[in-house]
């Protein structure tokens, strides 16, 4: 299908609209998890999945979703999309308990299963032209940064006048004012790939996928026996397996597996993975160490992320113009390699006393993450045909989600055990309070609210202690972890067929 020019990047700025408020609400809630988890008497176990139930179940829902969306328009999958995240916004901003946000969240998560990958395919089949195409996910990767470093700062604004629930309340007016411009922008007549779409082949793939998402977490966080774990990890496996064959021997299969023999593809679908699941744990990282440990407010903690956010902003033109001119290989590489330098020199770094080198160094991680990031859209959606761009957006989207579900879910064990480690509990306290408050810096100044001021006093500052050392155990394994990524990502683009 072609457009004029003019048309083609109108419904660019309608896809964006559209997927604007889904990057805002993966990082809004991480400056408002001080505020939750008081004000709703929130444990340690219940923040993590109230943080990342959204991403984990999106993991298994995007790709049927892609699927779906390729065989009976993405117009119409995305109005249905909006439609669900709106309600499901109104019904978290009012949640009375953790479970009851759960629950909400896992809406929001049916909602933006449906979003995600219609906007990546709806930019693959409007934009033919290669160079084109880049610069539009360039900007595409612009809103998606951008919204997701905009983020806390919003949260910290609404915290500073409404209440926790205002973080998810905010989506309610942008869901209203978009669906009318994508309704009106986007064309009812498209384009779409033949074949039925298997509810039984889709159920079996979301069934899968979510069982061995649920193993894992569970089986990290110890929140599960291993006779609990280890059976769910192995149906959940042998249901992948199952859809794998359907798909191998179906002429007209839901996901064409030969996608992932592509390297760009999996070069870009590892480096989403990775990178994301880093970026969620270090945001959520720097925002508890903002306000439990240097006492800054919600607001005041978004503003010191500013820099992030400004930079990240100019990230997705950039890498649009450098992949155009020195290729993805390097592009990529080199982006991982400067973030990995910028997350280990904020590891050391004091927080208080850096006025200069620490906001420039979260503008190079924010610009470096960023460029890295859409190199790696540019690699996957350059990768397939226009007819498979929902499926390969889907693909895209499932590697952003399971990152930032799975990274949450690492740095908050990982986090929970550094701290427990390094936490000196004064004396005096009784062991069901030790044991709480040994779990997480929340879990410290939940149980500082019942103790007498001297006690308490002394339990948050040895809290704070722990929580910094904490944070540089962090993110120097982040910076490791990321400077792999660039070796790895640069051999796997040397094997790319011409």
């Amino acid at each position: 299908m072609s457009f004029t020019v003019p048309k083609r990047w109108l419904i660019l700025i309608a896809v964006m609209l559209a997927f604007v408020p889904i990057v805002i609400d993966m990082t809004i809630l991480h400056i408002a998890v001080p505020a939750l988890t008081l004000a709703l008497g929130a444990s340690g176990t219940e923040v993590l999945w109230i943080i990342d139930i959204y991403p984990l179940l999106m993991a298994g829902l995007l790709v049927p979703m892609g699927t779906l969306a390729d065989r009976v328009g993405h117009r119409r999958i995305l109005l249905c999309g909006l439609s669900v995240f709106w309600v499901a916004s109104l019904l978290a901003a009012f949640a009375p308990t953790p479970s009851m946000l759960i629950a909400a969240r896992v809406l929001l998560a049916l909602g933006g299963s449906m979003i995600m990958p219609c906007v990546l395919g709806i930019i693959r089949r409007t934009f033919e032209d290669e160079r084109e195409r880049a610069m539009a996910l360039g900007l595409w990767g612009t809103v998606g940064a951008a919204g997701a470093a905009v983020g806390p700062l919003i949260g910290g604004a609404l915290l500073e006048h409404f209440w926790w629930g205002s973080v998810f309340l905010i989506n309610v007016p942008v869901m209203a004012a978009v669906i009318p411009v994508v309704f009106t922008l986007l064309p009812r007549a498209e384009a779409t790939t033949p074949g039925k779409w298997a509810i039984g082949q889709a159920l079996t793939l979301i069934a899968g996928i979510i069982s061995v998402v649920y193993a894992v977490k569970t089986g990290i966080g110890a929140t599960q026996p291993l006779l609990i774990t280890t059976p769910v990890l192995i149906a959940g496996l042998g249901l992948l397996a199952l859809f794998a064959r359907q798909q191998l021997r179906s002429a007209t299969p839901m996901l064409d597996l030969s996608l992932f023999t592509h390297p760009p593809l999996l070069a870009g679908m590892i480096m989403a993975l990775v990178t994301i699941g880093a970026l969620a744990g270090v945001e959520l990282t720097l925002a508890m160490e903002l306000q439990y440990v240097l006492d800054k407010t919600a607001l005041q903690a978004g503003i010191f992320l500013i820099p992030i956010m400004a930079a990240a902003a100019l990230g997705g033109p950039v890498a649009g113009y450098l992949s155009n001119r020195f290729g993805l290989r390097w592009v990529s590489s080199l982006s991982l390699a400067i973030s990995a330098g910028a997350l280990g020199f904020l590891a050391f770094a004091d927080l208080r006393a850096a006025v200069i080198a620490v906001p420039a160094m979260l503008a190079v991680l924010g610009l470096a993450l960023s460029i890295g990031l859409t190199a790696s859209s540019i690699a996957i959606m350059s990768s397939v045909e226009a007819s498979k761009g929902g499926a390969a957006g889907s693909l895209e989207a499932t590697a952003y989600e399971l990152g930032t579900g799975l990274g949450i879910t690492f740095f908050g064990v990982f986090m929970s055990s550094v701290f427990g480690h390094t936490l000196l509990l004064p004396s005096g306290l009784a062991q069901p309070l030790a044991e709480r408050a040994a779990r997480s810096i929340g879990d410290s100044y939940v149980v500082a609210s019942e103790l007498p001021a001297e006690q308490a006093s002394a339990l948050i500052e040895a809290a704070k202690a722990a929580f910094s050392s904490t944070h540089s155990v962090l993110l120097t394994t982040s910076a490791v972890v990321i400077a792999l990524l660039a070796v790895g990502v640069f051999i796997l683009f040397s094997r790319q067929r011409p």
